[in-house]
């Protein structure tokens, strides 16, 4: 290798080192593009309606989201908060009484098989001076708060939480303002015989998100309102806060939708075992539902994604970035999908392909 080859490779191996040790400043940068490209896909529709200046344009949609959010935060909110509470105190009942009928099913298949009850032996192993596996609603309450806690402050070079979400906000704001100049520079980084197809290759990802963004809003909606239906056919209790988890957790796939099915089938153990069974046969429709009539009814332009793919890239990004990782695995996962098809795939995989019949 020559000189300039060396030091071209140098130059690389040092960009990635620096990536590296950036990566915490790079996902929050994705982040605010994500909600950027979901701004600008709100502004651009109204402007399409109403010809107006962007700053326009983006003040009203702000306004709009501001007031949204301000009506939701007090309707919902406190009932939320207060459901929410109390289902934190109930957690640790509704264990108690599934470990109960574990202990019961495992005394009856006992008593068929040895022809007795081995329950003084079960009592004596599986509850020794009255031995409580689970902890009281006050505990579980502390420790999911300071979870919860942990997890928000995403403590970094940056600072405080706080701190990381104004940046991220900085940065949606200021690529929803002048979207087309901050597309500029990052075409200008790509070599001069490659920036039209790099225009097009960054368009694809824009669009992708926009889908997958309104996508991902509707159905959440569709699952919190399908379950808050169901759970008030069904008598469970809480109604308001686990409609709101199960939309919530929706956001995250594979992970969420089972996280959401917890929290309805403890409150409904209480009651009775096969309501609990019930919950989750609602769920269970649910999800299939989301997954097979709204998701590719209102996702129809949204890049495919393998069941596999997303549930590699949850754990491969929640690895290298945390949870915040784990909560843009998806986004990155799409964008990364279309730069391996247009890049790897059409431009360097295809081309050898033609050059190499060509030269056969």
């Amino acid at each position: 290798m020559r000189f300039s080859q060396w030091l071209a490779l140098a130059a690389l191996m040092a960009s990635g080192i620096l990536l590296w040790n950036l990566r915490d400043v790079l996902i929050h940068i994705f982040a605010g593009v994500v909600l950027a490209t979901g701004l600008c896909s709100l502004v651009d529709q109204l402007r399409a309606k109403l010809p107006m200046p962007r700053p326009l344009g983006l003040f009203i949609c702000l306004a709009s989201l501001f007031l949204i959010f301000s009506v939701a935060l007090a309707v919902l909110v406190p009932p939320f908060i207060e459901e929410f509470q109390e289902l934190l105190m109930q957690l640790p009942e509704a264990a108690k009484e599934l470990w109960k009928l574990l202990i019961k099913s495992t005394e009856n298949i006992s008593g068929i098989v040895y022809r007795d009850s081995p329950k003084d032996i079960l009592d004596q192993r599986l509850f020794p001076n009255n031995f409580n596996p689970i902890p009281d609603g006050a505990a579980l309450a502390s420790g999911l708060s300071e979870g919860i806690q942990k997890i928000l402050g995403l403590a970094g070079d940056l600072g405080s939480g706080l701190v990381q979400l104004l940046f991220v906000l900085a940065v949606t704001l200021m690529v929803a303002m002048q979207p087309k100049a901050y597309k500029e520079v990052a075409i200008i980084l790509f070599p001069s015989f490659y920036r039209r197809r790099a225009n097009f290759i960054l368009k694809q990802c824009g669009e992708s998100l926009s889908n997958w963004m309104v996508g991902v809003l509707i159905s959440s909606f569709c699952v919190a309102l399908l379950a808050g239906i169901g759970l008030s056919l069904l008598g469970v209790k809480l109604v308001i806060a686990n409609a709101l988890l199960a939309g919530s957790l929706n956001i995250i796939p594979n992970v969420g939708p089972t996280l959401s099915t917890v929290f309805p089938m403890s409150v409904a153990l209480l009651d009775a075992p096969w309501k609990a069974l019930t919950v989750v046969g609602l769920y269970v429709i649910i999800q299939n539902l989301e997954c097979y009539l709204i998701t590719p009814s209102i996702m129809q332009h949204q890049v495919k994604l393998l069941p596999g793919l997303t549930l590699a890239a949850q754990f491969i990004f929640t690895v290298i970035f945390g949870p915040i990782g784990l909560l843009l695995a998806l986004p990155l996962a799409v964008v990364l999908q279309v730069f391996i098809r247009e890049i790897v795939v059409h431009d360097l995989l295809d081309q050898w392909k033609k050059k190499r019949l060509t030269n056969g």
